[in-house]
């Protein structure tokens, strides 16, 4: 009995200088715990916890480091925020400095920071490394933004035809993937026995349509950081006759066509009436008394006269007016009596009277 007490207390004690040991020897520990990936939606913060014990050993100057690791191993990892000889320094991007900072004091174990508004570039894995010689640990979280999904846009494919086949859809324009739709019914009812859907293409389809279909339908499109709805009011109606469409469309296309024809028609009448008004005042131009000379074609015709040489024993007459063609004719008729043979004068006879 003395000898089992006795090794029991042995058993602690090396228990207790091992504890002693291994504590003095691995010096500083990070304490934090939590998922190593953490998504969320862009404009959010985030806080990536940092917390870490000391040991006695742990004698140097304490030294904290934030870095974003390089996915290229041959690359050196993006120094963010450290904190060093009791001062806080931020590095790289100017738009994530701003945003970036710690929340506690880091000399009192707690070397957690916060970052505001987070964008899709922060993106990446993030590294907490805490070094106080000859003691140093650190820890590793990947962050994910991703875009919640927009307020998506529903409406319907394929008309709304009793006993025909409706086509619901709906689809959101920004979000990151993978994007999950679901529809249903407003209030809880159930979706049509005929319905089918596709939750990655956001499709639902409803065969062989009827009254009892209608109503509201909800479509809620998802991802990992948010959720967004729209809604549609699904009607039915009774099928169009496709016959009558048919016939009434032959019809209107053959009044179009008489429309031409009879458009050409009038063209074309309109064309003969103006050519025949006119071969019609051409004729008459043609029949029409040629137009009286000017005076000075009348002059023209005189001068050309008066300058023409007489030959002996002619007479010529002036056009030019009438007074002179008696003088002239005067003239001849003095010239004539002279040359012809002198009379005797005439008698007077009491029956007959002058002789003429």
């Amino acid at each position: 009995m003395i000898k089992h007490c006795t090794g029991f207390r042995v058993s602690l004690v090396v228990l207790y200088a091992t504890a002693v040991y291994l504590n003095y020897v691995v010096g500083i520990q990070v304490t934090s715990t939590g998922p190593q990936t953490i998504k969320k939606r862009q404009g959010a913060d985030i806080i990536l916890g940092c917390t870490y014990s000391e040991s006695p050993s742990d004698t140097g100057q304490l030294d904290v480091e934030w870095s974003i690791v390089s996915p290229d191993m041959t690359q050196k990892d993006k120094l963010i925020l450290s904190y060093s000889g009791g001062k806080e320094y931020n590095f790289g991007d100017p738009g994530l400095m701003t945003r970036l900072k710690f929340l506690g004091d880091p000399s009192k174990g707690n070397a957690t920071i916060t970052i505001s508004s987070l964008r899709v570039t922060d993106t990446g894995t993030y590294e907490c490394k805490v070094k106080k010689p000859p003691g140093i640990d650190s820890r590793k979280i990947t962050l994910v933004i991703l875009v919640q999904p927009s307020v998506p846009k529903c409406w319907v494919k394929n008309g709304e035809e009793v006993g025909g086949t409706v086509s619901l859809w709906c689809k959101s324009s920004e979000g990151s993937i993978p994007l999950i739709y679901k529809w249903t019914k407003e209030n809880g009812e159930a979706l049509p026995s005929t319905a089918l859907q596709n939750p990655q293409t956001g499709e639902l389809l409803i065969y062989n349509h009827s009254q009892s279909y209608t109503g509201n339908y909800v479509c809620l499109v998802s991802n990992d950081v948010g959720t967004a709805q729209c809604k549609y009011t699904l009607k039915a109606y009774n099928p169009i006759n496709k016959a009558g469409v048919i016939a009434g469309a032959v019809i209107g296309a053959l009044l179009l066509l008489l429309l031409l024809l009879l458009l050409i028609w009038l063209l074309v009448c309109c064309y003969q009436k103006k050519r025949y008004e006119k071969e019609t005042a051409n004729e008459i131009k043609e029949d029409a008394a040629a137009p009286e000379s000017r005076p000075g074609s009348r002059y023209s015709s005189f001068r050309s006269i008066v300058g023409y040489h007489p030959h002996q024993g002619v007479t010529y007459s002036s056009v030019r007016s009438s007074k002179p063609r008696r003088d002239s004719n005067r003239r001849s008729f003095n010239t004539d009596q002279s040359q012809a043979p002198s009379q005797g004068p005439l008698t007077y006879n009491s029956r007959y009277g002058y002789p003429v």
